[in-house]
């Protein structure tokens, strides 16, 4: 694609005519690259592109042109100089750390993170000597507290999983320019489509491409976008490390970029339909959608944010008992740990994807043992609602 023309195109266009060079056998659709390596005319070009003195590929760990389709894609919709794709979201994250902390470094992040996040942080990096402070996602005097002389980086979520918190994006910047900070943003609830945290000044972006950039349940992936000189620090490390995305995935993740902007129209209209229906619901409380007025972070939501997104939070009215009854009586939502699928989803997340965190922390990141999250599939909403108002009522028996 010429880049006068990318340069003018809107983000649904970009996602879609945005692909690899055409082979000479004149596809219409980028085709996979299922190889190992790849094979030279001759010493000299193998030795230059060794060399990096010649663009090319060499091996598939280190780049791939359905990976490079994939990044060349992120990059564009998210605004960014650069990405890298990575096997996971959490292989994404880990390397948006190790990249640039080393013993002795301190890092900020909010409190209100992943499980698996939340993992790293307090039981890997500690072990190489990296300090991390958790702080309120939205409080920013909690966040001046917790800065030293060895901190490099301000790690969010916005929104916020599993409690959908907000996080003032421009807020976030000051704060990181203030101190001299890397702020690491995972976009992955909002997708570009919502979100452009670069736009707010963000360095790094990371992505869970599993969710709503696949958004069918089918694969897993990560991706990181960002400030090109930080970008090429994360590629030396993943060429090294070899957390690399496979071909056929990344070719799925392309395809499912097609689509991205109509699903999450699509996700939003029927969670901005259900977040009013739980919330007149005597079942449930502290209902929480971004764009919810109800929401804490609704201004600063509507502010950052195309629409809310397609994921609701409440806590059950009889906790984790009433909880457990309301998910065995769904007839049609699916019981998994993912998010961003078709398929509508319930998760209860102090037992799934925070349950490795001690009730203490769990507490503090705001997740109660009645705590269930929604992700809005694509479903007629009316089908949606009948499933959970049904459950709702047989899980008070």
């Amino acid at each position: 694609m010429h880049a006068a023309n990318r340069n003018l195109m809107k983000f649904e266009t970009l996602a879609i005519r945005l692909q690899t060079a055409q082979t000479g056998e004149r596809e219409h659709s980028t085709p996979m690259f299922p190889t190992s390596s790849f094979v030279f005319d001759d010493a000299e070009q193998m030795r230059a592109v060794c060399a990096d003195e010649e663009e090319g590929n060499i091996y598939s760990r280190f780049t791939n042109p359905n990976c490079t389709e994939l990044e060349d894609k992120i990059a564009a919709l998210e605004g960014t100089e650069d990405a890298v794709t990575t096997a996971s979201g959490m292989a994404a994250i880990f390397a948006s750390f190790m990249a640039f902390l080393k013993a002795g470094d301190h890092l900020v992040a909010s409190r209100a993170v992943f499980g698996s996040t939340h993992t790293i942080l307090h039981q890997y990096l500690p072990k190489w000597g990296i300090e991390v402070t958790l702080v309120d996602p939205t409080d920013p005097q909690t966040w001046n507290a917790a800065v030293r002389t060895s901190t490099k980086m301000f790690f969010v979520e916005t929104p916020s999983n599993p409690g959908l918190d907000i996080i003032d994006l421009e807020g976030a910047k000051s704060f990181c320019v203030k101190n001299n900070l890397i702020l690491n943003v995972d976009n992955c609830f909002a997708t570009p489509y919502l979100q452009q945290p670069a736009q707010w000044g963000a360095d790094l972006i990371t992505h869970s491409a599993t969710k709503y950039i696949d958004g069918q349940g089918r694969v897993v992936g990560g991706i990181v976008a960002g400030r090109k000189e930080l970008i090429t620090e994360i590629k030396k490390l993943c060429r090294s490390t070899g957390p690399s995305l496979s071909p056929f995935n990344a070719w799925v993740l392309s395809k499912s970029l097609e689509t991205l902007a109509v699903r999450m129209d699509r996700h939003c209209d029927n969670a901005e339909k259900l977040a009013p229906f739980l919330a007149q619901h005597p079942q449930c409380h502290n209902v929480r959608y971004p764009f919810l007025d109800s929401h804490p972070g609704a201004t600063i939501a509507r502010k950052q944010m195309k629409r809310g997104g397609g994921l609701v939070t409440f806590e059950i009215a009889g906790g984790l008992e009433q909880g457990k009854r309301f998910l065995d009586a769904l007839k049609m939502l699916s019981l998994t740990a993912n998010l961003g699928d078709t398929r509508s989803i319930a998760t209860h997340p102090a037992s799934t994807t925070h349950a490795k965190l001690t009730p203490e922390a769990r507490a503090e990141a705001g997740i109660t043992d009645g705590l269930i999250r929604i992700s809005a599939g694509l479903e007629h909403i009316d089908d949606i609602i009948l499933d959970i108002g049904q459950a709702l009522i047989l899980s008070e028996q």
